[in-house]
């Protein structure tokens, strides 16, 4: 199973229970698979939650003591234990590293995103938000989510051209980026250490005490020929060791490719520019962005 497999099983379930309220109440997912929501107060406070069977009954548990959203992401992540029929292996590491995260953790962290945060519902708020973290908290405050869950969910379904990065002790441990950037290969490549010159490793070694700034594309694009400018704002969580990071290409438009012609100079190639630019169908017809900077 890929992650492409968990986000087609979890659209299947949120398809089911038809979730029409913001936030979502994570209970009928709960109920959907079977399971009793149990939250206990004796966890450590690196457990989050877990899931099991006695008797034929399913059972999901949190962590009574974690904050709201942290609970609801963990009822959404146990539902997919049930719905994927993955191990799990919670064991290995506290919660929220994700430095060598199983794979099976990874996937039903995917599931639990598109359970919380269904794209029917939270698609329209975000392409109506304008680009910046301050927008990602309040997002995931209306749907009552992390901001690490919702930030990575939130450049995944815009139009513009966003990334979103969690870096953990240095290293890239996971990147979301939206469709104009994954169609034009704008590839950042797990376990990468931050880049130096960007302002999120100046801002985790704190020496920078700005949280925005502009940096060159190839930065952080890996074999990336396309040139341009990415804006990008940091926040740095001391107490995980984790950079949050968001990139966006200001004018929302991805750079075109470069081409050299037969005199030595480059141009764009105006054949296949259009080309990572394309979205997907979805019987929406899309009046001009009117987000603000």
């Amino acid at each position: 199973m890929d992650e492409f497999d968990a986000i087609l099983k979890a659209r299947q379930l949120v398809r089911k229970v038809n979730p029409t309220s913001i936030p979502v109440p994570v209970e009928l997912y709960a109920r959907e698979v079977g399971a009793v929501i149990r939250p206990q107060t004796d966890m450590g406070p690196d457990e989050a939650g877990s899931c099991f069977e006695i008797k034929g009954k399913r059972f999901i548990c949190t962590n009574a003591n974690d904050r709201l959203e942290r609970q609801r992401f963990s009822v959404c992540h146990e539902v997919a234990h049930l719905s994927l029929g993955l191990p799990s292996q919670h064991q290995s590491l506290p919660w929220w590293s994700y430095a060598k995260r199983p794979l099976a953790e990874i996937l039903c962290d995917v599931f639990a995103a598109e359970l919380l945060l269904p794209y029917d519902l939270f698609h329209p708020e975000a392409e109506k938000a304008s680009i910046g973290l301050s927008s990602i908290d309040n997002l995931a405050e209306c749907f009552a989510a992390s901001v690490t869950a919702t930030g990575s969910r939130y450049a995944y379904v815009v139009s513009a051209p966003v990334a979103f990065v969690l870096s953990e002790q240095g290293k890239v441990r996971y990147a979301s980026r939206s469709r104009p950037l994954r169609d034009a290969s704008a590839w950042i490549p797990p376990r990468l250490d931050v880049p130096d010159g960007s302002l999120s490793k100046s801002v985790r070694a704190g020496t920078s005490v700005d949280s925005k700034g502009v940096v060159d594309a190839d930065l952080w694009f890996s074999e990336w020929e396309r040139g341009g400018i990415l804006a990008e704002e940091v926040r740095y969580l001391p107490q995980w060791d984790q950079t949050l990071t968001l990139l966006w290409f200001e004018d929302e438009e991805v750079p075109g490719r470069k081409i050299r012609d037969e005199r030595g100079e480059i141009h764009e190639d105006e054949e296949n520019e259009g080309e990572a630019l394309l979205k997907e169908l979805d019987g929406h017809l899309r009046w001009p962005s009117k987000r603000r900077r």
